[in-house]
C-alpha cells in the first residue's frame, strides 16, 4: 500500500476523478511539452459522459488554454478495459502531433498508466485488515501507531494536522454560506438551515441534526468548486469531516486525538483502495460512501475506546451495508443524490460505532470479506449505475 496522503488530497471540487485527476493530468502534459501550440484531449467513458457536470472540461481548459487551443473530444460510449476512466493527451506544433500521452484517473484525483509501475513506493508490509489486527494484538499496539511505523515520515503528522484545519474550514465555510449550488439544479444550500434548527432541539435530536449539518457543510462546499480533503473522494469528502467535526466539537478531544483517528481512517481507505477501488466510475458510489462511512465508523470507534476488534467491527458494518449502493449522479453533478449520502452516511457511521460498542468486536463477516464483495459487487454493476448518469434517479430527473 502507498502512503495515505494519497487518501487525503488537499484541493477543490466537485469530483476527485473528474475535476482534480483531469486537472492534475493536464498539468503534467503541459510541464513535458511547454512549447505546444495546440492540444487535443480525448475524455472516455464516465469521464465524458459526466465531465461536463463535474466540470472536467473547465478543469482541463483552465491549465492547457493559456499555452494554446485547445480541442476536447467526447467519447461517452467507449469504456476502456483498463479503467472506465480514460484520457488521452495531445500536443502539437504547428499542426504536428509531437507528444501523446494515455492516462487514467482511477479515483480519489489518482493517475495511473496501463502497464507502468506507480512512482511510489509501498510502504505497507500488510494490507489486508485482518493481519494488521493481528500485528496489533501482538504487539500491544492499535491501528494508527501500525500507520506511524509504516509511514516513518516526519511530515506525515503535520500533513493531517493540515488535513484536519481543513477540514474544519471546509465545515464552518460550509455553515456560513446561503443560497444555491451552481448548475442546473437550482439546488439551494441546506447546511445552515440544518445547523440552526438542529441547535433549538436538545439531546439525540440535536446531535442528528449537527452531524447532518456538518455533512452537508462540505458536500455544498465540494460541489460549488470549494476547497476540501478527499475522504477517500471529494463525492464523499464531507462524511469522515462531519464526523470528527462533531466529536471534536462534543467531546472536546485534543487535537492529537483527532488526528490518530485520521491516521486510522486513512489506514481503512487505504485498505480498501488496495484491495478493491474507491472509484465511483469502476464500483458505484459504494467505493466512495461506502468506505468514507467505513472511515469514520472506525475513527469514531478509535476516539471513543474502541477494541482492535470493535474498531474493524465498525468498518466493517459501515461498508457492509451499503453494498450494491450505485453512482447515478442527476445531471452529472455532484449534488442528487451525493450531498443527502453524505449527510447519511455520517449519521450511520456514529450509529456502527454504537453497535460495535455494544459488542465485544467478535462477529461473522470480515472486513476483508466485506472488500472483496464489494469489489465484486462493483465489477458486476452495469456501467449504467457507475457514473455515467445513464441509468437509475438520473434518468428522466423531474423537479417536484
Amino acid at each position: 500500500m502507498k502512503t495515505i496522503k494519497e487518501i487525503f488530497r488537499i484541493g477543490y471540487g466537485p469530483s476527485s476523478s473528474h475535476t482534480m485527476a483531469p486537472r492534475f493530468a493536464a498539468e503534467r502534459f503541459l510541464k513535458k511539452n511547454p512549447a505546444a501550440t495546440s492540444f487535443e484531449v480525448t475524455l472516455y467513458g464516465s469521464l465524458a459522459a459526466t465531465g461536463k457536470g463535474h466540470l472536467t472540461d473547465k478543469a482541463i481548459l483552465d491549465v492547457l488554454s493559456p499555452h494554446g487551443v485547445v480541442s476536447i473530444v467526447w467519447e461517452p460510449t467507449v469504456f476502456l478495459p483498463f479503467h472506465p476512466n480514460g484520457m488521452r493527451f495531445k500536443a502539437f506544433i504547428d499542426d504536428a502531433l509531437v507528444d501523446e500521452w494515455m492516462v487514467y484517473s482511477v479515483g480519489g484525483g489518482a493517475l495511473a498508466e496501463e502497464g507502468v509501475p506507480s512512482s511510489l513506493p509501498d510502504i505497507y508490509e500488510m494490507s489486508k485488515m485482518t493481519d494488521i489486527m493481528n500485528w496489533c494484538d501482538r504487539s500491544g499496539k492499535t491501528y494508527w501507531e501500525y500507520v506511524i511505523g509504516c509511514e516513518n515520515d516526519s511530515t506525515l503528522v503535520q500533513y493531517l494536522k493540515e488535513v484536519w484545519e481543513t477540514m474544519k474550514e471546509a465545515v464552518e465555510r460550509g455553515l456560513r454560506t446561503e443560497g444555491r449550488l451552481p448548475g442546473p439544479l437550482n439546488l439551494p444550500r441546506k447546511a445552515a438551515a440544518y445547523n440552526i434548527k438542529a441547535n433549538g432541539f436538545q439531546h439525540t435530536l440535536r446531535s442528528r441534526g449537527l452531524v447532518f449539518s456538518y455533512a452537508l457543510a462540505v458536500s455544498e462546499e465540494n460541489a460549488s468548486g470549494g476547497r476540501i480533503v478527499t475522504a477517500p473522494t471529494c463525492g464523499s469528502c464531507g462524511v469522515l469531516p462531519a464526523v470528527l467535526y462533531h466529536i471534536w466539537k462534543s467531546y472536546e478531544f485534543d487535537e492529537i486525538r483527532i488526528i490518530r483517528a485520521l491516521a486510522t481512517a486513512g489506514l481503512i481507505g487505504n485498505i480498501v483502495k488496495s484491495n478493491a477501488s474507491i472509484s465511483g466510475a469502476e464500483v458505484g458510489c459504494q467505493g466512495e460512501v461506502g468506505v468514507a462511512c467505513a472511515m469514520a465508523a472506525g475513527a469514531a470507534s478509535q476516539l471513543f475506546g474502541g477494541s482492535v476488534a470493535q474498531i474493524e467491527y465498525a468498518s466493517e458494518m459501515a461498508l457492509e451495508h451499503h453494498l450494491g449502493m450505485t453512482c447515478d449522479p442527476v445531471c452529472g453533478l455532484v449534488q442528487i443524490p451525493c450531498i443527502e449520502r453524505n449527510a447519511f452516511a455520517a449519521a450511520r457511521a456514529l450509529d456502527a460505532n454504537i453497535y460495535s460498542a455494544f459488542t465485544d468486536g467478535r462477529h461473522r463477516v470480515s472486513f476483508d470479506k466485506v472488500v472483496v464483495t464489494m469489489n465484486k459487487t462493483g465489477r458486476d454493476i452495469p456501467s449504467l449505475y457507475k457514473e455515467t448518469s445513464e441509468g437509475g434517479l438520473a434518468i428522466d430527473y423531474k423537479q417536484m
